[in-house]
């Protein structure tokens, strides 16, 4: 089992930037891919970034240029840097890895990101 625990979200102003975490226990080695998705009120999760086991990041294409994502290994711990935020970008934003030889998921509890015009 892999447990994710996100910390981070908060109240922006357009333009501004946050950092979101996404701390990992459990089986932490078998874990292939972790990302970012959000969900914004009415409208269905989408993913935001991904980065792979090997270091591979992709991004959506509404975010690429502003956000970045990351990881330290060393403290179990992926990062999402969210600069020049819209009022667009406003969502819940959900961790997620990809384990297992099952390719199991495993996702945070989430976390509220409101970006204010």
């Amino acid at each position: 089992q892999v447990q994710l625990v996100e910390s981070g979200g908060g109240l922006v102003q357009a333009g501004g930037s946050l950092r979101l975490s996404c701390a990992a226990s459990g089986s932490i080695f078998s874990i292939y891919a972790m990302g970012w998705y959000r969900q914004a009120p009415g409208k269905q999760r989408e993913l935001v970034a991904l980065i792979t086991s090997t270091g591979s990041t992709n991004y959506a294409a509404s975010v690429k240029g502003r956000f970045t994502i990351s990881r330290d290994s060393a403290k179990n711990t992926m990062y999402l840097q969210m600069n020049s935020l819209k009022p667009e970008d406003t969502a819940i934003y959900y961790c997620n890895a990809r384990w297992g030889v099952k390719y199991s998921d495993s996702w945070g509890q989430g976390t509220q990101v409101t970006v204010s015009s």
